[in-house]
């Protein structure tokens, strides 16, 4: 095993339904250990290959199809053994996405129109 040291991990890509990124950092021979969750539930097929510089290893995650859903699907990165998360990647889609944006949109519109009266009431007040 081992010792993954001061890990880095670098997203690369997300193509043909593979998330991919560059680990580096790891100390050793041997390709350092991580684990993919969604929802807690460890992800299948992950791989790591040394780069052939020798830099570090390239990371392929594949993403299921049963993981892709209405909404947004969170992938974690981590360590083996550590709860520190190297990378995260998210997935959205559906209908429950396209009303969560049109929500967060109209929560930052009235956030701006009530900075836009604050501001004027303060040029007022001030000259």
């Amino acid at each position: 095993m081992s010792d993954t040291g001061n890990l880095t991990l670098t997203k690369t890509r997300l193509i043909e339904g593979s998330w991919e990124g560059v680990l580096t950092g790891a100390k050793g021979e041997d390709p350092p250990a991580i684990r993919v969750t969604h929802f807690d539930r460890a992800i299948e097929g992950v791989t790591l290959d040394k780069l052939p510089d020798g830099s570090g290893w390239r990371v392929k995650v594949p993403i299921p199809p049963e993981t892709i859903a209405d909404g947004v699907q969170t992938f974690l990165i981590r360590a083996d053994g550590s709860d520190e998360t190297l990378d995260s990647f998210s997935i959205l889609a559906g209908e429950a996405l396209s009303e969560d944006i049109r929500a967060e949109i109209e929560l930052l519109r009235a956030e701006l129109d009530m900075l836009k009266r604050a501001f004027r009431r303060h040029c007022i007040e001030t000259t």
